[in-house]
């Protein structure tokens, strides 16, 4: 049986340390040893509970849980979440999911959440994800240790059969709870706990373990993979901006291309692409004509080339056509059907003429026919010529927001101020600059 005797004495040090207590066999045999080495803890421990609401006898259980734990002596916490599946969901994900978004949202500020998930757990996420064809960032199942909301997450009894558990708890005669769930075989995970499992291990008797193994290789894979796409992705990026050079992608091999995609893409928040997606991106992408201006895109996210370069982003908004708004140029205005924010800060010797149009001042968006003469510059210039040539890609051009005075354009946020409406040297400015060109890395330091 595994030695369960150095669990707090390998914890790191934490101002708080939270069992997620679910009342079951698994979680109480944790809150115990815990409980029995709190003195070796740097910090207070206690245990929070979550009420799914999803079984007639919820609130016994939790009334439960809180008699263990003042029996124990520490602290104790309930959550009650909404775990009603959404159209397609299913309940076991549902239920997950509102589960760790309560823990993620609750937990105190540095503190371990610690789970009690053990190696027969770990083989049969490895099952899952493999049925689910999952690559190796999901065949290494669940980790040891993440960050977890403002803390901490660790699973110390991931090396631990089940077996030893129950075995542990019997001996000390623990009391725990059976929820009747864990044992309806609809649900694919007491599918594989109640029918698959028993099977293999007949036959291999050491599966569960061997396949917590294969888990912890695939988790070494997927470090390295990610550590992979971090230098792929660093060697890729345009320079001061969010976007990838096409050149150097085309000279990866395919597989750290779609690596370094998928490390991107995880970086920005967005979901995941399939592999069909990325199936998409040489051909329509990388070697599309020069002047095309092709979309990649999957729910949630679009990937988009314009010139030399991929860009990426959740999907846009309809480009806002006909708005116009006014507007006191003082701090920030969110401008949602642009899908950015403009901002006005006040400068010296720069920017646009604050004692002229430090008032009141229009925004209005492309209809097509405005012209510009920027200053320091002897002519107008269609204004569609002057963001092609600073690189505007077209999607962003139709949202650029562009600032009026009585009826002329007189600025262009982050790009440029007219001739003739630029504060003088020492005369107080304001600078405008549009979020969107900032995340491109082609704002000029808010010129205008």
């Amino acid at each position: 049986m595994p030695d369960f005797d150095d669990i707090a004495g390998r914890l790191p040090p934490a101002p708080a340390y939270w069992v997620a207590f679910s009342g079951g066999l698994d979680s109480r045999v944790l809150l115990e040893l815990l409980a029995r080495d709190r003195a070796r803890l740097p910090g207070p421990l206690g245990a929070v509970h979550i009420d799914h609401g999803l079984q007639a006898d919820s609130a016994r259980w939790d009334e439960h849980c809180r008699r263990v734990c003042e029996r124990l002596g520490i602290d104790y916490a309930g959550l009650r979440v909404d775990a009603a599946p959404a159209a397609g969901q299913s309940p076991e994900a549902a239920a997950r999911e509102a589960r760790y978004r309560a823990l993620r949202e609750w937990l105190p500020g540095g503190a371990v959440l610690l789970t009690a998930q053990h190696r027969d757990d770990q083989a049969e996420t490895l099952l899952l994800q493999l049925l689910r064809g999952a690559g190796p960032k999901g065949l290494a199942g669940m980790p040891a240790r993440a960050p977890f909301g403002a803390g901490l997450l660790l699973r110390p009894l991931l090396e631990v059969p089940r077996q030893a558990l129950r075995a542990w708890a019997l001996e000390r005669g623990l009391d725990w709870i059976e929820d009747p769930s864990n044992a309806d075989t609809r649900y694919d995970r007491n599918y594989l706990r109640h029918r698959v499992l028993p099977v293999l291990a007949q036959r291999w008797p050491a599966a569960a373990r061997t396949l917590a193994r294969a888990a912890a290789q695939q988790a070494e894979q997927a470090g390295l993979a990610q550590a992979l796409a971090a230098i792929d992705l660093r060697d890729c990026r345009a320079a001061g901006a969010d976007r990838l050079s096409v050149a150097r992608l085309e000279a990866l091999p395919e597989p750290r291309r779609s690596n370094l995609l998928r490390r991107w893409v995880a970086e920005r928040g967005l979901p995941p692409p399939p592999r069909r997606v990325l199936a998409r991106v040489t051909p329509e992408l990388l070697r599309c004509r020069a002047d095309a201006i092709p979309c990649v895109h999957w729910p949630g996210a679009e990937l988009r080339r314009f010139r030399d370069h991929l860009y990426l982003s959740a999907p846009l908004p309809p480009p806002p056509a006909g708005v116009r708004l006014e507007w006191r140029p003082a701090g920030s205005l969110e401008l949602p059907a642009a899908g950015g924010v403009l901002e006005a800060r006040a400068v010296a010797g720069r920017g646009l003429d604050a004692a002229r149009f430090g008032e009141v001042l229009e925004i209005r968006f492309r209809r097509g026919g405005e012209r510009l003469r920027p200053a320091g510059r002897g002519h107008r210039h269609a204004l569609k010529k002057l963001l092609q040539e600073a690189g505007v890609p077209a999607w962003e051009r139709v949202r650029l927001p562009l600032v009026y005075a009585a009826g002329e354009l007189v600025a262009v946020p982050g790009l440029w101020v007219a001739e003739g409406c630029q504060a003088g040297p020492g005369q107080p400015g304001l600078a405008l600059e549009w979020s969107r060109l900032a995340g491109l890395g082609l704002a000029r330091g808010g010129v205008a």
